[in-house]
């Protein structure tokens, strides 16, 4: 049963690789086959799957929907254009925007939010907008690390630790992810700095066109409220394992009913359900079967046992190796499933090993996250970015792509590995 859970396992991640726009029907195919051969018990089924997180996700991605629709975004972005002084700090300015859009909504929609605003500039300066726009897909990754909400992975971790939205600031008397991912971004923005040295032209803020005016304030308190919320929940003990995933949810069906009262037709929220990104809700439903699966067959055990040998049961040559590994993998393969794996594998090695596995955790979080920046195909927004870039007509190539993420995912990687290891490994 060993050999053929880990058969099975690899060709579900080959198969993720070579059929990227169908990951939701591999993964829960791939589920099916776990159960229907025995490998996972049918009524483990729906206690393998962490439904807080389906449910948080959920309502997460519904309050986003509206709070990209109200146009507050855009309206922001206009504002640091106006403060700009030149095109480079243009870019500058939207590239630390996206981040800090995306440390609260999700990577993708923040390159669909931000990237059409450095394509509109640059076609009016008439240069190029390839560089702002992976800029921008490049900070977003890149600051999805830094909260509870940033990212699915980081919701994933958290769920797994138990972490409330502040442990992401202020973890274990020590300064959290967030402030590591901050300094993280200072030297993305120094290297971003260097590689525009040379675009100094200015900008009239004419070019912005017509003033973007907001259509509705709410979404952005509906967006401040889930953050409070979450905070709150976090002061309360209780056993109820759905608590925050309800409470997104709850805000989000909020957001619908005062949606149809301000459009005076419960017809209008039909669309908002429907732009919930489903696919990635079943890549997790199956990934959480698969993982529970591969749990039973003993496969997990193996390669945790598979990594304290490796590293001899040194924790900083561990720390090392899964860093960088996730670095590799996530260049090439999504890292929602990758760090989904490589959670209980690592509750594994840190309970053989006898360590607090802190400093792991928030390692493999780090290296997948940032991992993720090297390649175009390392993660969704950089597909997004280079998908909207395609259809104005630019053709980005792979040599053009690394000129601008190898020396900024190099810098933020070592960033990450370095303050990591002192804040937590020490």
């Amino acid at each position: 049963m060993l050999i053929f859970a880990v058969i099975l396992f690899v060709i579900t991640y080959i198969l993720f690789f070579v059929f990227s726009n169908h990951k939701h029907l591999i993964a829960l195919g791939s589920a099916l086959l776990f159960v229907l051969v025995g490998t996972m018990p049918i009524e483990g089924i729906l206690a393998a799957v962490d439904w807080n997180i389906i449910l948080m996700l959920f309502g997460i991605m519904g309050v986003v929907n509206l709070f990209i629709e109200s146009g507050m975004p855009t309206l922001i972005a206009d504002k640091l254009i106006e403060k700009s002084k030149n095109f480079k700090w243009t870019i500058i300015y939207l590239a630390m925007f996206a981040g800090l859009v995306s440390a609260f909504v999700d990577n993708v929609a923040t390159v669909v939010i931000i990237a059409p605003i450095a394509i509109m500039i640059c076609k009016k300066l008439n240069v190029s907008p390839v560089a702002p726009v992976i800029a921008i897909a490049l900070s977003s990754n890149l600051e999805g690390a830094a909260t509870l909400v940033g990212d699915t992975t980081a919701i994933i971790l958290g769920s797994a630790l138990n972490m409330t939205f502040f442990d992401f600031f202020w973890y274990l008397e020590r300064p959290g992810l967030f402030f590591i991912i901050q300094i993280a971004l200072v030297a993305f923005t120094a290297v971003l700095y260097y590689l525009f040295r040379k675009q100094n032209e200015p900008i009239d803020i004419s070019l912005n066109g017509d003033k973007v005016k907001v259509k509705t304030f709410f979404p952005t308190v509906l967006l401040g409220a889930i953050i409070v919320s979450l905070v709150i929940s976090s002061f309360i003990q209780s056993d109820f394992a759905l608590l925050n995933g309800l409470i997104c949810v709850a805000w989000f069906l909020v957001g619908l009913i005062y949606q149809s009262i301000r459009d005076k037709s419960v017809r209008e929220v039909i669309p908002h359900i429907k732009e919930i990104d489903y696919q990635t809700l079943l890549i997790l439903i199956g990934l959480f079967i698969i993982i529970e699966s591969i749990g039973y067959a003993g496969v997990i055990d193996a390669i945790g046992q598979f990594f304290v040998s490796v590293s001899s049961g040194n924790l900083f040559l561990l720390y090392t190796l899964i860093v960088f590994i996730s670095v590799i993998v996530s260049a090439f393969i999504d890292n929602i499933p990758y760090v989904a794996t490589m959670l209980p594998i690592i509750a594994v090695v840190s309970t053989a090993l006898g360590v607090d596995p802190t400093v792991l955790y928030f390692g493999l979080l780090s290296g997948a996250t940032l991992g993720g920046n090297f390649t175009p195909i390392g993660a969704s927004a950089n597909i997004a970015a280079l998908g909207i870039l395609k259809k104005e007509g630019y053709t980005v190539s792979l040599k053009t792509y690394l000129k601008l993420s190898v020396p900024t995912t190099i810098v933020t990687v070592l960033t990450g590995y370095v303050l990591i290891w002192l804040t937590f490994g020490l």
